[in-house]
């Protein structure tokens, strides 16, 4: 009987620690999710380490070094005359990536008013200053011979000058074809230098 007892004994034994055993391991099932969830971690790193680099954002849009300057009466771009001139810049500056831009006079519509505005212009180095509008019209009139340097154009009245050009079309199509033409030409010229 010491025998047997002997032999209950262990296999009591080795049944408690059985049962044990099965009571501290994870059931089947969860070992299944633990691995396929690790085999999606590795999978997405690999996947992520291993993809090709995107295209390259799209660069701003290189511009030379001649920029065309559009002075205004206070309607800015607006105005009936200045959004025609405005769109003829447009034209040219996407063909020729010439900077273009403008600046409204603000405030008394005077010549001497808009005298401080073109001055401004002129120093920012715009290398070709168009004006449209009464007072802007007139300032380049009385002080484009100041700046013998710098080009102009008036737009709807002027005289021509030395450094000033007149654009007296009749139709809108016109005009910005005309001020396409000879932003173009600006851009053209300066390109040589």
């Amino acid at each position: 009987m010491g025998r047997r007892a002997q032999v209950r004994g262990r296999s009591g034994r080795g049944t408690a620690i059985a049962r044990w055993w099965r009571g501290h391991q994870p059931p089947r099932r969860q070992s299944w999710w633990a691995a396929g969830a690790l085999l999606a971690v590795v999978a997405g790193a690999v996947t992520w380490a291993l993809w090709p680099d995107p295209e390259p954002e799209p660069r701003a849009r290189q511009y030379r070094e001649v920029t065309a300057c559009l002075l205004t009466d206070d309607q800015g771009v607006t105005g009936a005359e200045a959004a025609v001139v405005w769109a003829g810049m447009q034209d040219a500056s996407l063909r020729t990536r010439a900077k273009v831009q403008f600046l409204q006079v603000d405030g008394a519509q005077t010549i001497d008013n808009a005298r401080t505005y073109l001055g401004s212009l002129v120093q920012n180095r715009c290398d070709l200053v168009l004006a449209v509008g009464t007072a802007p019209v007139g300032a380049v009139r009385e002080n484009a011979a100041r700046f013998p340097s710098a080009r102009f154009v008036t737009v709807g009245s002027g005289a021509p000058a030395a450094n000033v050009s007149v654009v007296m079309e009749t139709t809108p199509e016109a005009v910005r074809a005309q001020v396409d033409r000879i932003v173009t030409e600006a851009v053209g010229q300066d390109s040589d230098r």
